[in-house]
């Protein structure tokens, strides 16, 4: 299958979804912040100087889903219906796991929302605790659910 955001010349462009139906579609995402245990203690007692991280990383994981089309270019603007932002404090990382869950009705999937939902999540946890632990780690940033549309479902 050829990529789609690419038209005959070659040229980038966002792709013509006029004629595809409109469908109920969902996506999920999943990342995490690796951090010292030193952090994720302060974090798992709720002793961050900057308050409520995961709360705050939560909320700006949502906005992050919102405006996701004015941050990737070739992105549809979408009404998105639902925004499900999950952080779970980890001993085992030691961390944040991140899963998100983005819903729509529309002609077009709703990946890149869930996505940016959960790397915002990511990026904010740590910019509220880089004071104490710049050595922090983002990872596995992955779609692991969508559904909706003509290829259907898929899931990790």
């Amino acid at each position: 299958m050829p990529l789609t955001h690419f038209d005959t010349k070659g040229d980038a462009h966002m792709v013509d979804v006029s004629d595809k139906a409109v469908t109920a579609r969902i996506a999920s995402a999943q990342a995490y912040i690796r951090m010292a245990q030193a952090t994720f203690d302060i974090l798992s007692q709720g002793r961050a100087k900057k308050g409520d991280v995961l709360g705050v990383a939560r909320l700006a994981g949502i906005m992050g889903a919102k405006k996701t089309a004015d941050l990737i270019p070739l992105c549809h603007p979408l009404p998105i219906t639902k925004v499900a932002v999950e952080l779970t404090l980890d001993p085992d990382l030691p961390g944040v796991r991140i899963e998100t869950t983005v819903k729509t009705t529309g002609q077009t999937g709703i990946e890149m929302e869930a996505l940016t939902a959960a790397s915002i999540a990511a990026l904010t946890v740590y910019d509220m605790s880089k004071a104490v632990d710049k050595a922090m780690e983002i990872g596995g940033l992955r779609v692991i659910l969508k559904d909706g549309g003509k290829s259907g479902r898929y899931e990790a």
